[in-house]
């Protein structure tokens, strides 16, 4: 498992857990499960758009000015209001246009619906960049470091999730080139800029 898995799922253990289930409408082993499948797709996601020097540059600038990790400092307080945090619109420039066939695809690996993946996914957009700017801080990295740093988080959720990994690869696939890092890099570039 990736180290911003890892992170996120250690923040949301017992009351946020409790909360986040509540919100969705879930039990807790089944939002337990869901997370460790979606924030691994984001995490995915964000690899691809830093892959590339201008994707980098891009999403190390949003982690300084927006991104510090302090999210994970009061988890419950973020679930009183997550909307604040803009997870919609963070969902939307890594996901695009596809977001719900991610969401529907997420939903028969999860046994939640799709309305309620997209609920999840938008509470977990800011902690995963949350924990990948408390990443960025404490290792210090630089645009290159954090492109690294990605690269390795994927391969590990790759590592620990091949099956989850490669349905996930074929939903983002849009033009079912048999790869899914085309199409990610090009959703993820949105969020940064890079069209």
């Amino acid at each position: 498992m990736d180290v911003l898995t890892q992170t996120i799922l250690q923040q949301v253990t017992g009351g946020a857990l409790s909360g986040i289930s509540k919100k969705i409408g879930v039990d807790q082993n089944t939002m337990q499960t869901a997370l460790a499948i979606g924030v691994p797709l984001l995490v995915t996601a964000l690899a691809k758009n830093a892959s590339k020097p201008a994707g980098a540059q891009a999403l190390h600038q949003a982690l300084v000015k927006d991104h510090d990790g302090s999210i994970l400092n009061d988890v419950a307080g973020y679930l009183k209001d997550p909307q604040a945090a803009n997870g919609a619109g963070i969902l939307g420039h890594v996901l695009g246009n596809q977001q719900p066939v991610v969401a529907q695809g997420l939903a028969q690996s999860t046994g939640l619906n799709a309305d309620q993946v997209g609920q999840l996914l938008q509470i977990a957009a800011p902690l995963v960049m949350g924990a990948l700017g408390s990443q960025t801080q404490q290792q210090g990295l630089d645009q290159k470091g954090l492109a690294e740093f990605l690269g390795n988080q994927q391969q590990a959720a790759q590592q620990s999730q091949p099956d989850i990994m490669s349905t996930l690869n074929s939903l983002l696939d849009t033009n079912k080139d048999g790869s899914a890092l085309d199409d990610i890099l090009g959703m993820a570039g949105k969020l940064f800029g890079n069209k």
